[in-house]
């Protein structure tokens, strides 16, 4: 009696981490760092009763359309339309690299040579949910800057709480994929944490804190940091590697 065939062992899959694809993905993650930029300007440029004090103020606040009283705070922010520009194109940033990073390339933390085992399920579904969940908080941010707090919409809070929950837990879980692959793992998995407990935090004692406008920065920026921080790692790796690629080919062609 013959026994049943076994299927055939999977073959291990090797990541494309040379492809422009992945390049520009990298790129436009990196990119979320404007908002830094974009956030220092508009305080700048603040025309409210008192100066702004990101340890008071809202974030929200400064992409604010009107100058007046809202929700008992006193705000003016003339260049709003800069700051909600930001929150759009970070959103963008956020959404390409969801669209374009490939869960492989994810998987080996753009390793050049690094194969995936694609029945290791646990990996390659890891660095699925981590392209999910970014692009959920890119969404959720656009919507940010597309509906600003004193639109009279709720999709504001909504749009702001899926950036937080979503950018955090993204960074978590890519956090812990790549503790064995990249040093800056730890600086990822860190931001994702810390992120997580201010926006518990918040959720717990809502926002009625002395500061504020800090526990809110902690519960966005570490998500800003660390994103960017997976962009640099994954553009410095594909950068190199492309170089790497061009040398041969040219060395070949001689």
């Amino acid at each position: 009696m013959r026994s049943a065939p076994t299927s055939a062992p999977a073959v291990a899959y090797l990541p494309d981490t040379a492809s422009t694809r992945q390049y520009i993905g990298a790129w436009s993650v990196l990119s979320v760092l404007q908002y830094f930029v974009a956030e220092t300007a508009v305080i700048g440029a603040w025309a409210g009763p008192l100066p702004y004090d990101r340890r008071t103020g809202y974030i929200s606040d400064l992409g604010a359309v009107n100058c007046g009283i809202y929700d008992g705070r006193d705000v003016c922010s003339p260049l709003h339309w800069l700051m909600n520009a930001s929150f759009v194109v970070q959103g963008l940033g956020m959404l390409l690299g969801a669209l374009l990073l490939g869960s492989g390339l994810l998987c080996v933390a753009a390793r050049a040579g690094a194969r995936v085992q694609p029945g290791r399920r646990k990996p390659w579904l890891a660095a699925v949910c981590v392209r999910i969940l970014t692009g959920a908080a890119g969404a959720g941010t656009m919507v940010v800057g597309l509906v600003p707090e004193d639109a009279g919409s709720a999709f504001h809070f909504i749009g702001a709480v899926v950036y937080f929950l979503a950018g955090a837990a993204a960074l978590v879980v890519l956090g812990i994929l790549w503790l064995r692959q990249t040093p800056l793992g730890w600086l990822v998995l860190v931001c994702g944490l810390v992120s997580l407990a201010a926006l518990a935090t918040g959720g717990l004692t809502g926002m009625d804190v002395p500061e504020p406008g800090t526990l809110e920065r902690l519960m966005g920026y570490p998500v800003t940091v660390g994103v960017a921080a997976s962009g640099l790692v994954i553009a410095q790796r594909v950068h190199r590697h492309r170089k790497e690629v061009r040398s041969v080919a040219s060395a070949g062609s001689r």
